[in-house]
């Protein structure tokens, strides 16, 4: 006998983006088969744009340019073999690739006040999505933003723009072949605000008056270029301009004043755009005599059980005029009255205070008098006890330099011994440079320290450093020493030492800790300033910068933590070094919303679904469909890669029960599914069959049963259809049972069996690899039984 024609290899399903070419090919065991194709169950003789090719064994059908007409369920028909498979022609959104650079390499400039229209065209099947968002923040209309879209284009409309709508913003188009996001960037200039304020009086005397101000907290996106002053005298309705400034100064001194008059002071800032509002102060009075400044805090020179003598300087500022005594005031510590000394004014520096009460303790303030009369009060000096000074603290045991740098020196000591029960409350750190007479207190500590820092100081030189300790009592003796600074550092321009551990992508899943650890070098040691996109961290973030190592640590990542982080560091000498990188904080997706199914084409189901939430902020979001037969089967996944809310799935068989789920997936995984609740059932439809049985001659008509058609071997791929066919004889009809590795399918949803008139036949839907193995069909009737069998083998997807 002649050997039937069998297929070497499939049709396999195609998906193709519209315009590009596609190819259907299978593979034949014999060179003289005639194949015929077949598009959605139409015989194609020609179709536009399609090409027919056959090469020995192989048979082809060539799309030079994929167009919507050609997408279909494709058949091919050849001897004794048929094959089928689809096309799918997909279309995603596109954007002209010139204006597509356009927008996301140059930003969009606009003016305050005037309109701004982002208009995209697009082409792709429709229907389009399109959806704008801001910070990643979903766009909807308001009184002031409007959102338009059309089948070929969307736009964004702002009829007034103002500085808050500068930002990053992307526009997302999707349909049910892809996604596209494009990035843009809006710049609105203004002109700017008012400066900072208040208005301070920095310097005041009879000539003249120096005021401050900070420069405007936004500057209209474009640099203040310079601030504009001008004053009014109180009681007037004219201003007077005073003069200008550059932009890097923000301070002015006028001499246009006149003695004990008032006036308003007001500064505008200036750029290309226009003049901010103006920052005004409030009443300044010139004096006529300016009266001293405060002094330092006194000093307690001695204790006894009812005087103390204490002792101040010269205040720093001393007015107009010579000064002319002091005025010395005493309080009881913990209340709020302060009361004279003495009469009158104190010409010395030094004063005796007398008829205090023992056990008590004190503080006291000195104000300083000239002609133009009594100037500010210095602060309190340190509360000291009215009782005899047997019982101060002693000195401080083995005091020493521990560590010293240009800048710096760091000293150590031991606490002194206690004396009459009198216990250490604290250390007060004098310095004097070996030039001055005058010591200057930089420390106090508290009782548990026994080391201090010095900073600020000169390099290449000598100061003599002094601690004492403190008690109720007062101070206790000083114990001094002399230490000399080394030379300065040698300057090191800051820089950001980045390696392959610096990455300029974090993808974070929501939850976890994002640490990124940054090392530096720099002498001095650089000011180091981290910001994310362009504004300061949020009050999560916690920054640690020690030994050359800057870290930037949030515990528990959040959504809105993705950005863009940029550390930046500075030194005094007006250098800098930047660095940006990004973080993405993702999670696994949400369920997507209640499923529901419609037969919109016979014989089919259609899915659709509700979005899931995590579509705003994750662009990577697809879906994958599953089905089942039974409550209890097994889930195989019919449609994958879907960005689309919808799927139809094409291989139902009349009268079985489907069960769907969809999932969400990312990189990071899947959502928990979305479920019907109730079967899908397209009722199957008996046809009405009338047999007229053939009359025989004889007696007997039992027949043994036996195969007309043997069942054959069969090689099929992964996801396809495998139909086993047979042809069984015999009278009475012999019963047909199905087995697979001689386990009997008569009760498998997977299966699905046919005894047409002694054409028997098993479909498997979607096979996998568990499926092969061999297959028996056994016919058995009362007068005997046959069997036969073939093996199935799956190969994987080619």
């Amino acid at each position: 006998s002649v050997p039937r024609c069998y297929l070497n290899k499939q049709l396999a399903t195609v998906r193709v983006v519209k315009g590009e070419p596609a190819e259907l090919s299978c593979t034949v065991s014999k060179d003289d088969v005639t194949g015929t194709w077949f598009k959605d169950g139409l015989k194609l003789t020609s179709m536009q744009g399609v090409v027919f090719e056959k090469k020995g064994l192989v048979h082809k059908l060539i799309i030079n340019k994929a167009e919507d007409i050609h997408a279909g369920k494709y058949r091919f028909e050849g001897g004794d073999v048929k094959s089928e498979a689809s096309i799918f022609v997909e279309d995603p959104p596109q954007v002209d690739k010139v204006l597509l650079k356009n927008l996301t390499s140059v930003p969009v400039v606009a003016k305050a006040g005037q309109p701004v229209k982002l208009r995209i065209p697009f082409e792709g099947r429709l229907p389009i999505r399109a959806t704008w968002l801001k910070d990643k923040m979903e766009l909807a209309n308001d009184a002031r933003i409007r959102v338009d879209k059309t089948d070929t284009h969307t736009m964004l409309s702002i009829p007034s723009c103002e500085r808050k709508d500068c930002g990053d913003y992307k526009v997302r188009l999707k349909n049910d072949s892809g996604v596209l996001e494009i990035n843009l960037k809006l710049v609105v200039i203004d002109k700017p605000q008012p400066p900072a304020g208040p208005i301070k009086i920095v310097e005041s005397s009879v000539n003249d008056i120096t005021i401050q101000w900070q420069p405007p907290k936004d500057n209209g996106g474009k640099p203040v270029q310079r601030y504009i002053v001008e004053r009014q005298q109180v009681g007037k309705n004219d201003w007077e301009t005073l003069g200008e400034t550059p932009r890097s100064c923000t301070t002015f001194t006028t001499n246009k004043v006149e003695e004990d008059m008032s006036y308003y002071f007001r500064v505008k800032a200036v750029n290309v755009e226009g003049i901010s509002d103006a920052l005004e102060s409030g009443e300044v009075k010139v004096l006529g005599k300016a009266s001293p400044g405060a002094p330092d805090p006194p000093e307690i020179v001695s204790a006894s059980r009812d005087t103390i003598t204490i002792s101040w300087k010269a205040p720093r500022k001393t007015g107009t005029s010579q000064i002319v005594g002091y005025i010395v005031q005493k309080r009881k510590k913990g209340t709020m009255t302060w009361l004279p000394v003495t009469n009158g004014p104190v010409k010395d520096k030094k004063l005796k205070v007398t008829n205090l009460k023992k056990g008590l303790q004190y503080e006291f303030r000195v104000t300083a008098v000239n002609a133009a009369g009594t100037g500010d009060a210095s602060d309190p000096s340190q509360p000291v006890f009215a009782r005899d000074p047997t019982k101060s603290p002693g000195q401080v045991q083995e005091l020493k330099v521990s560590s010293c740098d240009s800048t710096s020196v760091t000293l150590t000591w031991n606490r002194p011994e206690v004396k009459d029960g009198n216990e250490v409350k604290g250390y007060e750190v004098e310095m004097r440079p070996s030039h001055s007479s005058s010591w200057t207190r930089c420390l106090t500590l508290p009782a548990e320290a026994t080391r201090g820092t010095v900073k600020g100081l000169q390099p290449k030189e000598k100061y003599f450093l002094r601690v004492r300790a403190l008690s109720d009592c007062g101070p206790g003796e000083a114990t001094e020493l002399e230490a000399f600074l080394e030379a300065a550092a040698p300057v090191v321009p800051p820089r950001l030492l980045i390696d392959d551990t610096v990455k300029n992508l974090l993808v974070i899943k929501a939850g976890n800790t994002i640490r990124v650890n940054i090392p530096f070098e720099g002498s001095p040691d650089p000011v180091v300033i981290w910001l994310k996109d362009g504004l300061p961290l949020p009050n999560r973030a916690a920054i640690k910068t020690e030994d050359g190592t800057t870290q930037l640590l949030i515990r528990a990542a959040e959504l809105n933590d993705s950005g863009t982080y940029s550390v930046e560091l500075q030194n005094g000498l007006g250098k800098r070094q930047t660095f940006s990188f990004q973080v993405q904080i993702t999670d696994i997706p949400q369920s997507p919303g209640p499923l529901r199914l419609e037969e919109n084409v016979l014989n089919t189901v259609t899915v659709t679904w509700e979005p899931s939430a995590s579509e705003k902020w994750e662009k990577n979001l697809y879906y994958t469909v599953l089905k089942r037969e039974s409550q209890k089967g097994a889930w195989h996944v019919v449609g994958d890669l879907l960005y689309n809310n919808k799927f139809t799935f094409t291989s139902v068989i009349p009268g079985r029960d489907y069960y769907f789920r969809v999932v969400a997936k990312n990189s990071l995984g899947a959502s928990a599914p979305s479920e019907t609740v109730q079967p899908w059932r397209i009722q199957k439809t008996k046809a009405e069959i009338q047999v007229i049985p053939q009359k025989y001659r004889g007696v007997n008509q039992n027949q043994h049963p036996r195969f007309l058609v043997p069942l054959k071997p069969h090689v099929v791929v992964t996801g396809s259809e495998c139909h086993m066919s047979c042809a069984v004889g015999g009278h009475p009809p012999p019963k047909i049972t199905w087995y697979k590795d001689s386990r009997d399918l008569s009760n498998d949803p997977n299966y699905f069996c046919t005894n047409d008139f002694g054409v028997c036949s098993l479909v498997i839907m979607g096979v996998t690899k568990q499926d092969a193995g061999e297959y028996m069909v056994k016919a058995s009737n009362e007068v005997g039984c046959v069997s036969s069998r073939a093996f199935l083998a799956i190969k994987g997807k080619i």
